[in-house]
């Protein structure tokens, strides 16, 4: 994996999120090179996965929890790695 990629997967998302906004801004405004445009959509895509891939383990932590609830668990009894 890549210095940059390893750095990326370190962020939250929120900071991803904005990171992503940013670069989807700078596509939009047309200032940027042909090759500071492919860099930068390239960044962009490895964010937008970045993003996906945590919204994805979010909604199975969020289904997990609903599930162990509806079975009459409390978030206190579930085993620590259960998540």
């Amino acid at each position: 994996m890549s210095e940059i990629n390893q750095e990326l997967e370190k962020l939250p998302f929120d900071e991803a999120l904005r990171q992503l906004e940013e670069l989807v801004a700078q596509l939009e405004s047309g200032r940027l090179s042909l090759e500071d445009s492919i860099k930068t959509f390239e960044t962009g895509m490895r964010l937008n996965k970045l993003c996906a891939g945590k919204l994805a383990e979010a909604e199975k932590k969020i289904e997990l929890l609903v599930k162990n609830n509806q079975e009459g668990w409390s978030w206190q009894e579930m085993p620590p790695n259960s998540i």
